[in-house]
């Protein structure tokens, strides 16, 4: 059943982190926040869940199999794994994603992964809230956006469940609502900076 959903292997128990994105193209520095995320949240394994698109962009990715090919050539850790789940299960949402990987990987104990970029416009995102509310949030904080994310709506409305950076190696077992802030030495790359600079050619 998982194999047909694209997942990887996980037991009951076991503490995974999810990095969702579209991975357009992955480079060096989603193999670094996925390493410090499994040390400071004390992961078992971390998922990359290569979207099929983004909703809140107005272009479309570049093909799916080409940056799936790309994530795996990348991966140099077994702990780390790529998945096309939401393009096998239809889910053009996180919080539909959350709800179908639930269904699907019983007694899983998930994290949801995000830059502090993300975490500013966070409250932009489809049932924000219901993310929120079903799974732990670990956020990793890239130069230039601590204040903004910490100050953020999302970061204000649940100020209540946030968890020391101090105690995140315990996010994974906290009860949701709950969600941890850690500054971490970033990669001065992106996706977007390579596709400019035309290191990235597999659009259609």
């Amino acid at each position: 059943m998982r194999a047909e959903l694209g997942l990887p292997s996980a037991a009951a128990g076991q503490r995974v982190g999810l990095l969702g994105g579209s991975f357009d193209p992955p480079h060096a520095g989603h193999r670094h926040i996925s390493r410090e995320a499994l040390k400071r949240f004390a992961l078992d394994r971390v998922w990359w869940l290569v979207s099929p698109g983004n909703p809140l962009k107005a272009h479309g990715p570049s093909p799916l199999g080409a940056r799936m090919a790309a994530a795996r050539a990348l991966l140099d850790d077994p702990r780390i794994a790529v998945s096309d789940f939401e393009a096998r299960v239809g889910t053009r949402y996180t919080a539909e994603t959350l709800m179908k990987l639930q269904n699907a990987c019983p007694g899983v104990r998930f994290v949801w992964l995000m830059g502090a970029d993300n975490l500013v416009q966070f409250h932009r995102w489809e049932r924000w809230r219901r993310i929120m509310d079903t799974v732990p949030v670990g956020v990793l904080a890239r130069p230039g956006l601590r204040i903004p994310a910490r100050t953020s709506v999302a970061a204000r409305v649940y100020r209540q469940a946030r968890i020391p950076a101090s105690e995140s190696r315990r996010l994974a077992s906290a009860q949701a609502p709950a969600w941890c802030f850690i500054n971490v030495p970033m990669l001065d790359v992106s996706s977007s900076a390579i596709r400019a600079g035309g290191g990235w050619n597999a659009r259609p």
